[in-house]
């Protein structure tokens, strides 16, 4: 049984053992540098102040977590969230993202917000059909604009949004 909850400080170092592969490992994500648990508790005590933090539990072992963060620091993109998303490596395939993504949304609707976004580094194709069997789709496509690992790596944008085709909410 998996249980969401919403991230505490105290969970830094767990979530920090998931990150650590993803930034070791993978052009997943473009940091090349392990946070530490320190930098780590701060960004999630950052992000709760305004945005939705959650946690996956598997018998008492956090097992994934997802995140909502800024898109653009200016006021007409406040209806606009960029979301992440991280699965202990042992554990992917099983769900968890989407359990973990359907209570994002479902919290951040609540909230008022509006429009979805994922970026992505390729190749990347757990991500991808994760994101379009939510129904996102794909709106803009960088090409050789991260380096990791001694390659360039093509980044996509996904959307999915709650404005409809008049404007409407």
């Amino acid at each position: 049984m998996i249980d969401i909850r919403s991230a505490r400080i105290e969970d830094a170092a767990d979530l920090v053992a998931i990150y650590a592969p993803y930034v070791e490992k993978t052009a997943i994500t473009f940091e090349t540098e392990v946070p530490t648990v320190e930098a780590f508790a701060s960004r999630i005590e950052k992000t709760l102040e305004k945005f939705p933090y959650l946690v996956a539990v598997e018998e008492g072992a956090l097992v994934g977590y997802a995140y909502a963060s800024t898109y653009y620091a200016r006021a007409a993109y406040d209806w606009t969230v960029e979301l992440s998303v991280y699965i202990k490596q042992e554990v992917r395939g099983k769900g968890i993202g989407t359990l973990l993504y359907n209570a994002l949304e479902r919290e951040l609707t609540a909230r008022g917000f509006k429009n979805f976004l994922a970026c992505i580094a390729l190749p990347n194709p757990a991500s991808i059909a994760l994101h379009e069997k939510r129904g996102y789709e794909q709106v803009a496509h960088f090409k050789k604009v991260g380096y990791k690992f001694d390659t360039w790596h093509d980044i996509v944008w996904l959307q999915k949004s709650l404005v409809g085709e008049n404007n409407e909410d």
